[in-house]
């Protein structure tokens, strides 16, 4: 195996095995045989165990960077938040492990959390606090409302849906086929609430 396919195959079992179980409940050994490696190639590969999970978290966080595409857009700020809950529906669709990474370094983190897990959560909520003050300023949302706690609340949102999976499973559908009623029904509960 070459360097580059053991790093390749070392990521992609690292995903798994960390996601499952947590930076500190994957030994080096268990790593290394599950991609068919050496011990050693993991410290020839990352430098250890924690470089290893670096690189797995600065994949899985890697698809942030696609918020800034949104911005770019120039949209209504309404269109913006619909095209916010399509790219996060979407991301959690292809990266069914994400959301194990994002709750566990937000409940328990490690010492990567605040240069690789933080600044893409943040940078979201920023793009998102932005349109939405953006929404205020040309009249589509009301004034009293507070762009970063408006923003939470959508992220919670369309997140907990996926969080939530495996104890909604027989009480709603999660079927990718529903995701544009899902874009719909969060949209307008967002932005008219529920009451008549």
């Amino acid at each position: 195996m070459s360097k580059a396919d053991c790093r390749s195959r070392l990521v992609e079992v690292g995903t798994r095995l960390f996601a499952e179980r947590g930076l500190y409940g994957v030994s080096i050994r268990e790593l290394s045989q599950a991609a068919g490696a050496s011990i050693s190639m993991v410290s020839y590969c990352f430098g250890g165990k924690e470089g290893l999970y670096a690189a797995v978290l600065q994949e899985q966080f890697a698809c942030f960077e696609q918020i800034d595409a949104l911005q770019q857009e120039g949209a209504e700020p309404l269109q913006l938040l619909e095209t916010y809950l399509r790219w996060t529906i979407q991301r959690h669709r292809n990266n069914p492990h994400l959301l194990r990474f994002y709750t566990s370094e937000l409940t328990n983190p490690t010492a990567f959390f605040p240069t690789i897990v933080a600044p893409a959560i943040s940078k979201v909520i920023r793009v998102l606090s932005e349109v939405i003050e953006d929404g205020v300023q040309v009249g589509v949302f009301r004034k009293e409302i507070h762009a970063v706690n408006a923003s939470l609340a959508l992220a919670g949102m369309v997140n907990y849906f996926f969080l939530s999976l495996l104890a909604t499973e027989s009480l709603i559908s999660h079927s990718p086929e529903q995701d544009e009623q899902l874009v719909q029904q969060y949209l307008m509960i967002f932005t008219k609430g529920i009451v008549k």
